[in-house]
């Protein structure tokens, strides 16, 4: 079963465009590791608001890319920007464009 996961992240004010910048900084090698997708957004009803959507092969590969070392100093980075609000959704992926392709 592929894996979804849709979580949202308040920043603290004028902090979202550089946290945002650390969640894309390794994007690009998330692919060998099992992602089929991973976008970030910029909330449009929320200045401080950020939406990540992401689909992984199953959720072993998710919790693997977590454990990495990269993926460990990107949240320290982004932890003293956000105000811990944050909401989260697994979902069981049934398909659309873009993945699985």
């Amino acid at each position: 079963m592929t894996y979804g996961y849709i979580g949202t992240m308040k920043t603290r004010p004028g902090k979202r465009d550089d946290v945002v910048a650390i969640l894309l900084s390794g994007a690009r090698s998330l692919r060998e590791l099992g992602c089929e997708s991973y976008v970030v957004s910029r909330a449009a009803d929320d200045p401080d608001t950020i939406v990540v959507m992401e689909v992984w092969q199953s959720k072993d590969h998710h919790d693997a890319s977590l454990r990495l070392p990269e993926a460990k100093e990107a949240i320290a980075a982004a932890m003293p920007m956000l105000t811990g609000e944050f909401s989260g959704r697994e979902l069981a992926v049934a398909g659309g464009l873009g993945v699985g392709d």
